[in-house]
């Protein structure tokens, strides 16, 4: 018999549709942090919660709804559209629009989605999804008030702030915004992890190049909520209405370490903020309680070449920071600066050094068609990637993320769109990034893939590689060479980078 809860909270997700090959082994698949967060808070309401994760699964959207509407027996559906990195909400929307309207099928459950795209297009949200609600905003508090609702038997929710539903055919806008969650210790201390399954979670494949075959057990973990940056390609900040910047205390985040390190045998860490070397003392307090404990970590988390201090280096990598992630972008100084970028190459290539020399490795991340790219703009950025030779790069063409600044530029000047959601996805088949005025779609994603294959083969990369990682390494990396992701705009009309 289906055990009866208050709130069943599913993370969406399509690994095979997302990342093509490279979703079945080199992809990580990462515990569903807000959906764990958010059941966090409603727990502490004294609601009855589960999680269902479809991509740890692995199962089918039919397969999924099948098993958790058998195992469950909900008051309320609660879709968590998040992605593995801040700006990959959009592309999970196939999936969580399957999920709703196969339970609506087989169910009279309400239906709510909340996360990054439908915070960033509520409206548009509740007028192509099967649901009844949608939460414009941090997600909580909404939640709770409607289950309140509902057990009240109400069915007039305009006093539900961040809350979009519908009165027959009209759908309601909400009246006022709910103030984001203040007190993030006492409210919601971290992740519901016993709701998960860990053994089914997967490191980053670079996250774990000091040891490649142990990247179980994994976790993700929030310090912070937003970003007081601007970026003009990212979208993380839809979900709290504003460039919010809020921190869990060190003893809270170390506490739930503690946790994960003494329950669950977890080395292999994300820290999920979008900006966490920022706060000196947050990232220094944190440092220091991890110090204390001498844990054996592998800790990764982002940072910025402009929030990176040299005296902070040794101390975050006594604390078991093994990686840090560089939001470099561009090798134009021009391109950065119309990205909200406003650092020298001459700086990129000096904290990338400083960074090395204290033990710590670099991720670079580059995006190729931002607005301000050229063919000549796109090749510096590759030529700056080799020049750093940095232990792993993510390549990115950029992308119109609904809740970006990009977005809202695209639908304004009437540049073509992805023809779906699906196709915001970085990796899928039909990946669409945005065109500017100086290169196509086609141009910036074959630029894009050839960059990829430019580093990943470069002998001084290699070399680096073995020397550093080991020849297990290599063949991994050679395994993910061998897997040639597919692309609609290349093969329909052939592009040479």
């Amino acid at each position: 018999m289906a055990d009866t809860i208050d709130v069943l909270l599913i993370n969406p997700g399509d690994h095979r549709g997302t990342y093509q090959g490279l979703g079945e082994t080199i992809a990580a698949i990462e515990p569903p942090v807000f959906a764990g967060l958010f059941a966090t808070y409603l727990r502490k309401k004294g609601k009855r919660v589960a999680i269902y994760d479809v991509p740890a699964t692995r199962e089918s959207a039919e397969q999924a709804v099948t098993n958790m509407l058998a195992q469950y027996a909900p008051k309320l559906v609660v879709l968590v559209v998040y992605g593995l990195q801040p700006s990959a909400s959009t592309q999970n929307m196939p999936s969580a629009g399957k999920i709703a309207r196969l339970i609506k099928a087989q169910s009279a459950v309400p239906v709510m989605m909340t996360g990054t795209h439908p915070a960033a297009l509520p409206d548009l949200t509740m007028r192509e999804e099967q649901v009844d609600f949608v939460c414009s905003l941090e997600g909580p508090v909404t939640i709770l008030k409607t289950i309140d609702a509902l057990d009240a038997g109400m069915t007039d929710f305009s006093d539900i702030p961040s809350l979009w539903w519908k009165r027959g055919k009209l759908v309601m806008a909400p009246q006022s915004a709910e103030a984001l969650v203040a007190d993030l210790d006492t409210e919601m201390p971290g992740i519901a992890w016993d709701l998960l399954d860990m053994s089914r979670y997967r490191a980053h494949n670079w996250h774990c190049f000091d040891h490649i075959d142990q990247r179980t057990p994994y976790a993700s973990i929030h310090t912070s909520l937003g970003c007081p940056f601007k970026c003009n390609f990212c979208c993380i900040n839809a979900p709290f209405g504003k460039n919010a910047y809020r921190m869990w205390s060190p003893e809270t985040v170390v506490a739930e370490i503690d946790h994960l390190v003494k329950t669950y045998g977890v080395k292999n860490i994300k820290f999920v903020d979008e900006m966490f070397v920022l706060n000196r003392r947050h990232v220094e307090g944190i440092c220091d309680l991890l110090i204390e404990r001498g844990y054996d970590l592998n800790i990764w988390a982002y940072a910025r070449v402009d929030t990176v201090k040299d005296d902070m280096l040794g101390k975050l990598r006594a604390a078991g920071f093994n990686w840090l992630c560089l939001g470099i972008e561009s090798g134009s100084e021009h391109v950065r600066d119309g990205a909200e970028k406003s650092f020298g190459s001459d700086e990129i290539i000096d904290i990338v050094r400083k960074i090395q020399a204290h033990g710590i490795r670099v991720m670079g991340n580059y995006i190729f068609g931002l607005p301000d790219d050229t063919h000549e703009s796109m090749q510096a950025t590759l030529d700056l990637a080799l020049e750093l030779n940095c232990e792993f790069a993510n390549f990115y063409s950029a992308m119109a993320y609904p809740g970006s600044q990009l977005y809202t530029m695209a639908k304004r000047e009437g540049i073509a769109l992805p023809p779906h959601w699906g196709a915001y996805s970085q990796h899928a088949w039909d990946t669409m990034p945005l065109a500017n005025k100086a290169l196509s779609a086609a141009e910036i994603l074959a630029f894009r893939d050839h960059a990829f294959n430019t580093y990943f083969s470069s002998s001084r990369y290699r070399d680096m590689v073995l020397e550093k990682f080991g020849q297990p390494v290599l063949d991994h990396l050679d395994e993910v060479l061998s897997i040639k992701l597919r692309r609609k705009l290349l093969e329909e009309a052939p592009v040479t980078a």
